[in-house]
């Protein structure tokens, strides 16, 4: 899957927020490319453009290769977002896709996930521990 940033600040914005705020908080920098959007058309595309004071609002997209939207979060300047955990959802997406496999809530690289199918219905409980999600 790729990975993009988009924003209606410019691109010269975005080359001093990766210099001087993202490359001290993540080794090396984002490692992905930053789209200014100065138009919001990006931003109206995905519902997160706000006309009266022309900007983005924040949100995330997880797109797959067929251009299916798989997870979206929208959230105001007020929280941040986890890097994790947007990590961590891409992992699963591609896992799904390689294997068909799906993964319980709390899901990590690594731990058990579930395999879709008539035997499964009624029988979660017992291939999923709540312990995996908390």
């Amino acid at each position: 899957m790729e990975s993009f940033a988009a924003s209606t600040d410019s691109r010269f914005v975005h080359k001093i927020w990766q210099a001087e705020e993202l490359s001290k908080m993540v080794p090396g920098g984002v490692p992905f490319p930053m789209i200014a959007d100065a138009s919001g058309l990006i931003g109206q595309a995905y519902g997160v453009f706000e006309p009266a004071a022309g900007v983005d609002i924040r949100g995330r997209f997880i797109i797959d290769p067929d251009f299916i939207i798989r997870a979206m979060e929208v959230l105001t300047p007020e929280v941040g977002r986890s890097v994790n955990e947007l990590i961590r959802q891409i992992k699963a997406f591609q896992h799904v896709r390689a294997t068909g496999e799906v993964m319980p809530a709390g899901w990590t690289p690594g731990k058990p996930t579930l395999k879709p199918g008539p035997d499964l219905a009624g029988n979660v409980w017992k291939e999923w521990k709540p312990e995996m999600a908390f």
